[in-house]
């Protein structure tokens, strides 16, 4: 499967299973996710629930005669399940799917010594790509972010992921009050020595309803200013492209062919079946594209899929316009664009009756946009204002 649509290539959007595992050891105070802390987790319970919200999709006809080319456990921390609870849920879309023979396989985790000690199962049960949740190599952030590991650990697990894996990944955080230019390079340099084929560097972002957003109303935590901001992720372009893991999207940084192809899915406007709760799925129907979102709290959807055989709160048909902003809001995340031809794939829309060539020229002599025949892409200048760029793209 094409990465970046290389020598011409109309890159392929894939089909993807995500699977959602919605428990943590804590709540980190950053963290907006669909994750919650239970003292007990009935694992044998939610594996009968996501088997049967699996067989459900596939009796309802989602997906026929498509090809799955990347599964996600995402969560939540998906390496607090069994190993066996994978392997299940692999085994029974196999039956309902065909695989793709390259299938990208990826298990959220975190580096605790216990979970760590599991790579090596879970590989075992068909995962060939672990994301780390490292966040950060120092003692003192790591303690800010609310982690549960400290930066020893953090090396252990990704020893532990290469040995056990083919492909890995480790997330940091950037941007931090009073976080300096010179030590985000140190870190960062740390990092590469440690990467496989993929980074994802994300800035601190304060999200509503978060342990940071209280932090911050109460003048407890100030953030780090825009201008600031902006100079790190302009920093963290130029060390990524000089160690040959250039961003291929806004936040994440890959080594020709490390691309995450689960992600890409979104990105490139795929389809794609969700399981568990929360859990979101885009999906072609009888009369066009539906949105299906599951319940969030864990216990609404495992209540509701025993009884049911599924965990959905709705189903909402996607207009040709709806399916066109989305494409164009995740497409231009990526630095290889939005490509007409899977635009028209996406929402059944010419991209040029969508955004006329009069609305994106003055984008285009401002250096923020590239356009031709074939594609848009938004240049390194335009991904940093993404927002307003957007904004004038779809006026």
């Amino acid at each position: 499967m094409p990465a970046s649509g290389a020598s011409g290539t109309v890159p392929s959007r894939g089909f993807g299973l995500y699977v959602h595992w919605p428990f943590c050891v804590s709540k980190c105070p950053y963290c907006d996710f669909n994750s919650h802390v239970r003292e007990r987790v009935d694992a044998a319970r939610w594996q009968k629930a996501y088997l049967a919200e699996l067989a459900g999709y596939a009796q309802a006809g989602y997906g026929r005669g498509e090809t799955i080319t990347s599964v996600f456990f995402g969560g939540g921390t998906p390496s607090l399940m069994p190993p066996e609870t994978a392997a299940a849920i692999l085994e029974a879309a196999r039956q309902h799917w065909r695989f793709a023979s390259d299938v990208e396989v990826t298990l959220e985790a975190n580096p605790n010594s216990a979970e760590a000690e599991k790579f090596a199962a879970f590989a075992q049960a068909g995962i060939n790509r672990l994301s780390i949740g490292v966040q950060s190599f120092d003692e003192t952030v790591l303690k800010f972010l609310g982690r549960a590991h400290d930066a020893g650990a953090a090396r252990q697990a990704i020893a532990a992921a290469q040995k056990a894996v083919p492909r890995y990944s480790f997330d940091l955080i950037y941007a931090r009050p009073g976080q300096t230019a010179e030590g985000w390079r140190a870190e960062l340099n740390e990092a590469l020595t440690l990467a496989g084929d993929h980074l994802s560097l994300y800035t601190l972002t304060i999200e509503p309803n978060t342990g940071f957003a209280g932090a911050v109303a109460r003048g407890a935590l100030k953030p780090m200013d825009d201008d600031a901001q902006a100079a790190l992720y302009d920093l963290t372009q130029e060390i990524m492209e000089q160690s040959g893991m250039p961003a291929y999207e806004i936040s994440n940084h890959a080594r020709p062919g490390g691309e995450s192809r689960h992600n890409l899915v979104y990105w490139r406007s795929g389809e794609y079946l969700g399981l568990g709760p929360g859990a979101h799925a885009r999906q072609r129907g009888g009369a066009g594209w539906q949105a299906i979102q599951n319940r969030r709290k864990p216990e609404a959807w495992l209540e509701q899929v025993e009884q049911q055989g599924e965990g959905r709160e709705s189903l909402t048909p996607v207009s040709h316009a709806e399916r066109a902003e989305e494409a164009l809001m995740m497409g231009l995340r990526l630095a290889e664009g939005v490509y007409a031809e899977n635009f028209r794939a996406a929402c059944g829309l010419d991209l040029d009756a969508v955004v006329p060539r009069e609305r994106s020229a003055p984008l285009e002599k401002a250096g923020l946009l590239i356009r031709t025949p074939e594609k848009i892409v938004a240049t390194k200048e335009g991904r940093a204002v993404l927002d307003g760029l957007l904004a004038k793209l779809l006026a």
